[in-house]
């Protein structure tokens, strides 16, 4: 199934106390351009977060939100600073013997000495946040593929329809190459037997003009170029592979079919066919602009 370019994708999770909260959307592009925005302090998450995408995208130009909410995440630790507590307490008991003074020291009066107690941030563990963090990108991603498989899935129908109406339009380019023939034919026979009247009219030269004019406006080879091409395209879009590209050059292919039909025309009514058949490809190109 092809998936679209476009599209967007939510998930949020939790990880070392963090809650984590990962969006995606994407537009087209033609090569995959990702853009990975996290936190300062959890950059180091980003080139496996760029690694997770290119695993479920190919092309367009993709953004990553990453939010981090830390204020539940017992992250942060008290410490004390013995050997400058035991310091603290030494000096005190001395002044206590040396001016008779008493010696009430409690935890609560140390404790507010300079230094004493610090406040410190714990270390990050950063593998362990990573992997949740890319834990809650693969469900974000999950969303963010289901989304674009189901715009795909409208591409997909809307680009089967147009290869009915092309099928017809091609066709009636086989239908009218014969009648195209026979008209110049009539009309070649016409202006002979005004030419020569009575003298009677060469049936070899008319037969021999006739096949140079057949040979210059056959379409055969185009017209089975084309039911060629239209048959990769439906193979193409009911694959599971990115065919953007592909999808891209064979629509050329097609037009320069087209081309080649309409400089050998030789009607009008067929030279209105192959306009409305170039119409209908430059729909499907259109389209296809959005197809990975």
């Amino acid at each position: 199934m092809i998936k679209s370019m476009t599209g967007y994708g939510g998930a949020k999770g939790s990880v070392e106390g963090l809650e984590i909260s990962v969006e995606l959307k994407s537009v087209n592009n033609r090569y995959l351009d990702t853009s990975v925005r996290l936190p300062r302090s959890f950059l180091f998450a980003e080139d496996a977060v760029k690694a997770a995408v290119q695993q479920h995208i190919s092309r367009g130009k993709v953004d990553v939100f990453i939010s981090v909410d830390s204020s539940a995440a017992e992250d942060m630790t008290v410490k004390v600073n013995e050997p400058l507590l035991k310091g603290y307490i030494q000096a005190i008991s001395q002044i206590s013997r040396d001016y008779g003074l008493s010696n009430d020291i409690t935890a609560m009066s140390v404790s507010r000495f300079p230094d004493v107690l610090s406040v410190e941030k714990k270390d990050l563990d950063a593998e362990a946040i990573t992997a949740g963090i890319i834990s809650v990108a693969e469900n974000a991603l999950a969303d963010f593929d289901a989304m674009r498989l189901r715009e795909g899935e409208k591409l997909r129908d809307d680009v089967l329809s147009k290869l009915e109406t092309i099928d017809s339009l091609v066709t009636l380019v086989e239908q009218e190459s014969p009648k195209t023939l026979a008209d110049y034919r009539a009309r070649l026979e016409s202006r002979m037997a005004e030419v020569l009247g009575s003298a009677g009219i060469d049936e070899n030269r008319i037969l021999a003009e006739a096949a140079i004019f057949a040979d210059r406006i056959a379409v055969d080879e185009e017209t089975v170029r084309l039911r060629s091409h239209m048959s990769q395209l439906k193979t193409m879009i009911s694959g599971n592979s990115p065919t953007g590209r592909k999808i891209d050059f064979l629509i050329q292919e097609f037009n320069r079919e087209a081309n080649t039909i309409g400089s050998k025309c030789q009607s009008s009514h067929v030279a209105h066919v192959v306009v409305d058949l170039k119409s209908e490809l430059e729909k499907i190109r259109e389209q296809i602009q959005n197809i990975e």
